[in-house]
């Protein structure tokens, strides 16, 4: 997520103790980013692995019926029992087959909102509050802060989940003692932000030239 300089809505920061978990000393567990209900494919998956079991025991239903095995049946049997392993057509559907399973098993281990950053729960709280922040939601507190710092005329904050790069046009004053300044300024923000897993800043200035 990137925010550029602009005019912002209201500001709004996270109510939450910015002590390190190290140092509260009353909290054993680091919170995570929420698991996502990964609605649509699960639902893909239900609708194509039903459509292909009602479709198969229904054909199977019909031969012990008397009657003859429908022509997808006959054709993909008929095209198995002929074709061979090394085939082009065996492998392009195996490697699909594949493509596919990794893909659902990315989707039931991984959490899912890349985009939530998760925050530190405040002291004495229960332990199964779970808070989040929006990359561009903290995008937009950093630029905020930058735009602070003096001879900062624009600054462009890109938020990551392990990175915050910050790029910034110098109007005034010597760039290298801005670079530090604002430098201090983001640091002190993302610890305001209290992110459970802070990412590394990266902080770059420029001579804006006429």
């Amino acid at each position: 997520m990137t925010a550029d300089a602009e005019p912002s809505a209201t500001r709004a920061r996270p109510a939450y103790d910015t002590m390190p978990a190290a140092r509260r000393g009353d909290r054993g567990h680091r919170p995570h980013r929420p698991w996502s209900e990964r609605r649509i494919p699960a639902a893909v998956a239900a609708v194509l692995l039903l459509a292909a079991a009602g479709s198969t025991l229904y054909d199977v239903l019909a031969v012990r019926a008397g009657r003859r095995a429908a022509v997808w049946r006959r054709q993909l049997a008929n095209e198995l029992s002929s074709r061979h392993v090394d085939d082009v057509w065996m492998l392009t559907g195996a490697a699909v087959v594949i493509a596919i399973g990794l893909w659902l098993l990315i989707l039931a281990f991984t959490p899912g909102p890349r985009n939530l950053l998760p925050l530190r729960p405040p002291n004495n709280s229960p332990p199964h509050l779970q808070a989040t922040l929006d990359r561009h939601s903290a995008a937009l507190l950093l630029r905020d802060a930058a735009m602070m710092v003096p001879g900062v005329g624009k600054v462009r904050v890109q938020v990551r989940r392990g990175r915050i790069k910050a790029t910034a046009d110098v109007h005034f004053r010597d760039p290298h003692q801005v670079r530090d300044d604002l430098t201090a300024a983001l640091q002190k923000e993302c610890d305001e932000l209290a992110l459970t897993h802070p990412p590394r800043l990266a902080v770059h200035v420029r001579r804006r030239t006429a």
